[in-house]
């Protein structure tokens, strides 16, 4: 049995209220790893530079965009995250025919990031990931520990006028262009007949593995996958029930109705266990021209060893405390509300009120425009500060 984890979304035109893409992702990961939100500004880089990923190294590139990224604390790359030209990708695990490599590459969440940082549009990170992919691979250990636990892997990318799906097995990928309406991956396969681009050599690879028989109707996920498209339509799965959460408020989706969807327990969205919700991002991006955001946000890593045990071999031969300060705030306000009905209702509400009074500050700066950029240099940081006093004042 694999871990069944994550959910991302986009809701494009005219499904979302106004000229507005809204992206949202929740990233399931072990209920000990502590995910972190983190910044890091533009920069320019040197001929020849290289930058070192979780694992292995790639040529960097001669320019990076400023990226918020919501990452696992101990690796490189990210689980999800949006640059500075209003591209968001998130990615899911996936399994198929296709063995995922156990072998040290570039982790999903690395090409995450490296796409992030490289591109302006959806398209061009389409690019990007495919063209890392195919000169280094995917693979390597995807969580913390000794045990391998390995996946391929698939991406929802989106930016200010359209989103890609891309879906890999190996080196081999397909992907779907969205223009309009709403679009949900999870753990399986989701790109049928539709393909807008693929891998040169994805049908011919299948045909010689005899999962094709070059006749038939090519479908990447009844092709690439272990389960037929009648499992994946199934009504108890989690992304059949993430497509009916979408459909549902179709025409009206708003950053709230978003967050509501990764908030729902019953679909298995919100997920609790061994493997749970341990980040969540909601990005509302309008289609009209937005200014590239500068502001300092907070950044927020946990403690780093020198001699990182993520960066020696063999790896994971121990396990550092990477929880900071923030997050072990947060792990006592989750025991209360856990353990304490009244004060826990008490936080929820608070923080429901705050959460509602940001997110009007959001729609002011979304529909009038920043005249005062020093409004947002620390927006995050003091959002995290208002929280807090609401933590203590509960």
């Amino acid at each position: 049995m694999f871990p069944s984890s994550c959910d991302t979304f986009v809701a494009l035109p005219p499904s979302t209220v106004g000229q507005r893409i809204v992206f949202g992702k929740n990233s399931d990961r072990p209920c000990d790893e502590v995910q972190e939100v983190v910044y890091f500004p533009a920069a320019d880089h040197g001929a020849g530079e290289m930058v070192e990923c979780t694992y292995v190294k790639v040529e960097q590139a001669p320019h990076t965009y400023a990226v918020v990224l919501s990452r696992p604390a101990w690796l490189w790359g990210a689980e999800m995250g949006a640059n500075e030209h209003q591209v968001c990708i998130g990615n899911e695990a996936v399994w198929g025919r296709e063995d995922a490599s156990d072998e040290e590459a570039l982790l999903g969440m690395d090409l995450v990031r490296l796409g992030l940082e490289r591109v302006d549009t959806a398209q061009k990170a389409v690019d990007v990931i495919v063209e890392l992919l195919e000169k280094y691979g995917q693979g390597g250990n995807c969580m913390e520990d000794q045990s391998i636990f390995t996946y391929n892997n698939s991406f929802l990318i989106s930016d200010r006028t359209e989103a890609w799906v891309l879906e890999t097995s190996g080196k081999h990928w397909a992907a779907e262009r969205v223009e309009e309406g709403c679009r949900n991956i999870s753990n399986q396969y989701s790109i049928t007949t539709r393909i807008d681009r693929e891998h040169p050599e994805m049908r011919e690879y299948a045909k010689s593995q005899g999962w094709w028989d070059g006749k038939a109707q090519f479908n990447f996920a009844a092709v690439y996958s272990y389960m037929n498209t009648a499992r994946i339509d199934a009504s108890g799965s989690r992304y059949c029930e993430g497509r009916k959460l979408m459909e549902k408020s179709k025409g009206h989706i708003t950053a709230e109705t978003m967050m509501e969807i990764l908030r729902d327990k019953e679909s298995g969205i919100n997920m609790e266990g061994m493997f749970m919700s341990m980040g969540s991002m909601v990005s509302v991006v309008p289609r009209d021209p937005f200014p590239a955001w500068s502001a300092l946000l907070h950044r927020n890593p946990g403690p780093r060893e020198v001699n990182d045990p993520v960066k020696k071999k063999p790896r994971f031969q121990s396990k550092p405390d990477r929880k900071h300060p923030l997050f072990l705030k947060h792990e006592v306000v989750a025991a209360i509300i856990e353990t304490t009905k009244e004060r826990g209702s008490k936080i929820t509400q608070n923080m429901r009120q705050l959460e509602k009074e940001k997110m009007a500050d959001m729609e002011k700066y979304l529909t009038s425009g920043i005249a005062d950029s020093t409004l947002i240099v620390h927006l995050f940081s003091d959002t995290i500060e208002e929280e807090l006093k609401v933590y203590s004042k509960s």
